[in-house]
């Protein structure tokens, strides 16, 4: 089973959402503030498939938490957000989570973004062509889900980076809209006015030592979206 581990104040809710998701066959672990959360993120962490993070708790909140679980692994993360405002799904998204809902949300939804977080890691990473994309001297394992740096040093990524950069990685050249990029990494389009893709973007760049000023690898194309500049190949060697 597919275990998940959810941290949220409010016992109903916990409850409620235990109950819906092991309707749906996921194993459900639970935790109620930061310090429960700790206890059985270090008790489950190995076997996690998801971590799921309000960023509302009584002892602190899930950017902390979020920063904590990023030190440790990729596991994907999705946060909960009560605020309609973008800053909560921006920091999010820059300290490492994968996907954001906003509260109150349907169940429903919630399955539906877990199950396409999930789809997307069970995908066979192996591409058509091979299995490691080289480019400007970085080598990006499919399987593994790494990435080497021209001097040889491992590059920490996240799931939602690894989506990304696969993704320009199998269309170099190619001017690859918001929409498109959007629906690759997380399964749906966005609104004009979200800018989460673009703190991904930037996000990814800083990975690559890519200048956010001057990008010289990943390009803005104004009013059309973003272009790999880079010539890649692809092997399984």
């Amino acid at each position: 089973m597919r275990k998940i581990l959810i941290v949220d104040d409010d016992q109903k809710t916990r409850m409620l959402l235990k109950a819906y998701l092991e309707r749906n066959q996921y194993e459900v672990r639970l935790a109620h503030d930061g310090e429960s959360f700790y206890q059985e993120f270090e008790r489950c962490r190995d076997d996690l498939s998801l971590v799921i993070l309000d960023v509302m708790l009584p002892d602190t909140d899930g950017f902390v938490l979020c920063q904590a679980v990023r030190k440790q692994c990729n596991v994907p993360i999705i946060m909960l957000t009560a605020s309609s405002d973008d800053t909560d799904r921006i920091v999010g998204l820059e300290l490492g989570a994968d996907d954001y809902i906003a509260k109150p949300y349907n169940p429903r939804e919630l399955l539906a973004r877990i199950k396409a977080i999930h789809r997307r890691a069970g995908l066979d990473n192996v591409s058509a062509g091979g299995r490691y994309f080289r480019f400007v001297g970085f080598t990006l394992d499919t399987v593994e889900r790494t990435l080497q740096s021209p001097s040889g040093d491992s590059v920490k990524l996240t799931g939602l980076d690894f989506q990304l950069l696969k993704f320009f990685l199998e269309h170099p050249g190619q001017i690859l809209d918001r929409s498109q990029l959007a629906e690759e990494t997380r399964g749906r389009d966005i609104g004009p006015l979200d800018r989460s893709l673009d703190v991904q973007v930037s996000r990814l760049r800083q990975r690559l030592s890519d200048d956010g000023k001057q990008p010289s690898l990943i390009k803005t194309v104004r009013g059309a979206g973003y272009v790999l500049s880079a010539e890649v190949s692809l092997s399984n060697v």
